[in-house]
């Protein structure tokens, strides 16, 4: 399925057009490719320099890839100052803004809280720290499985209602949590992981939003950078790097799945493009309600993750690649923690009600 392009506003270094799609059905417009700023201060090694992490900013707004997707727990904190520090001098008016909350590290202590005090203070904090009056789009990082997500979505309600969010969004939620936050407040988008080498939400979550009109953001496009780059990823990271800590990382692991980068490869070759733009591609065919937000902190992955847009699959290009991802499935856990999709139901409203 080719993407529709709706809104030619902009173009990239090489002259390609960057699109523009509607995000869910509830009026939000955002660049058909994001830039996941996570990576800039946190989890993938030491924080890189703030001046050249504003330049990659920039450069990606004024080619068109205006949708940012950060965190409060993206430093923690920090990553949410660096991006209040480059929408000065009129750059808000030019993006749309994704930041998430319910990942609490106070204290080194790591908890996932969606409770209605915690959800208006994490926005106001976030708000301060972005310097702006309102957020695009508030997720729920992840759901917090102690809480009814109505008592959670019933907070997010009242801060669409007084102008300090616009649209609100989920992630990481399973299929039943996302039907009951959409019947309290209709959600707009829905945050997984999806790529290559991580597709178990093809099942369920993706059919979900689709039926619910909600659009769907696709974190970790490029597998954490092994679809880029491939074992040698694991070379250069430093201490610091959450990767080293993924399963599908670990040498147990990792001469399994370096033959579904290899195939990718060798595909890519053929197309004369790079793997990183073949997967990414593969992505951006998933449909036209589909949005990867895929980070880097050097210009020249941005230029080259942009190309992806220009790289046409047929249906047969499509059978293929996941074909190779089938017969090449990846070993290991794509993360951790195991706060993902598959731990996100909630207790009852009735039931939590009766215990209050």
């Amino acid at each position: 399925m080719q993407r529709e392009i709706f809104i030619n506003t902009s173009m990239d270094s090489e002259g390609r057009k960057v699109p523009r799609m509607k995000l869910g059905s509830q009026g939000l417009e955002v660049s058909a490719q994001g830039l996941g700023c996570m990576g800039m201060s946190a989890f993938y090694g030491p924080p890189k320099p703030e001046d050249d992490m504003i330049k990659l900013i920039h450069h990606a707004i004024n080619i068109g890839i205006t949708f940012l997707d950060t965190s409060d727990v993206y430093g923690p904190h920090t990553n949410e100052i660096l991006i209040g520090k480059a929408l000065k001098e009129g750059m808000r008016e030019r993006i749309e803004l994704a930041t998430k909350f319910g990942i609490s590290s106070a204290d080194g202590k790591i908890e996932i809280i969606g409770d209605p005090s915690y959800v208006r203070a994490a926005c106001e904090a976030s708000l301060k720290r972005l310097d702006i009056d309102c957020i695009d789009l508030y997720y729920q990082h992840r759901i917090d499985t102690r809480v009814p997500i109505e008592i959670t979505m019933g907070e997010l309600k009242k801060l669409v209602e007084e102008g300090k969010i616009k649209y609100i969004g989920l992630s990481e939620a399973s299929a039943s949590t996302i039907r009951r936050a959409h019947a309290v407040h209709p959600i707009t988008a829905v945050q997984l992981e999806w790529s290559l080498w991580s597709r178990d939400v093809e099942e369920e979550i993706i059919p979900t939003c689709r039926e619910l009109g909600i659009g769907i953001v696709a974190y970790s496009p490029l597998g954490k950078g092994f679809l880029s780059s491939g074992p040698k990823l694991l070379e250069d990271l430093s201490n610091e790097d959450f990767r080293k800590h993924i399963p599908r990382f670990q040498a147990e692991n990792l001469e399994h799945n370096k033959i579904l980068y290899e195939r990718i490869c060798q595909m890519a070759a053929k197309k004369g493009c790079t793997p990183s733009q073949l997967a990414l591609a593969w992505v951006h065919n998933q449909g036209n309600d589909v949005c990867p937000i895929p980070g880097t902190t050097k210009i020249e992955n941005l230029n080259q993750n942009i190309g992806a847009l220009s790289i046409k699959l047929t249906t047969e290009g499509m059978a293929e690649l996941e074909s190779i991802a089938s017969a090449n499935a990846v070993k290991g856990e794509r993360d951790a923690s195991g706060a993902n999709h598959k731990n996100s139901d909630t207790p009852s409203l009735s039931t939590w009600t009766a215990t209050r």
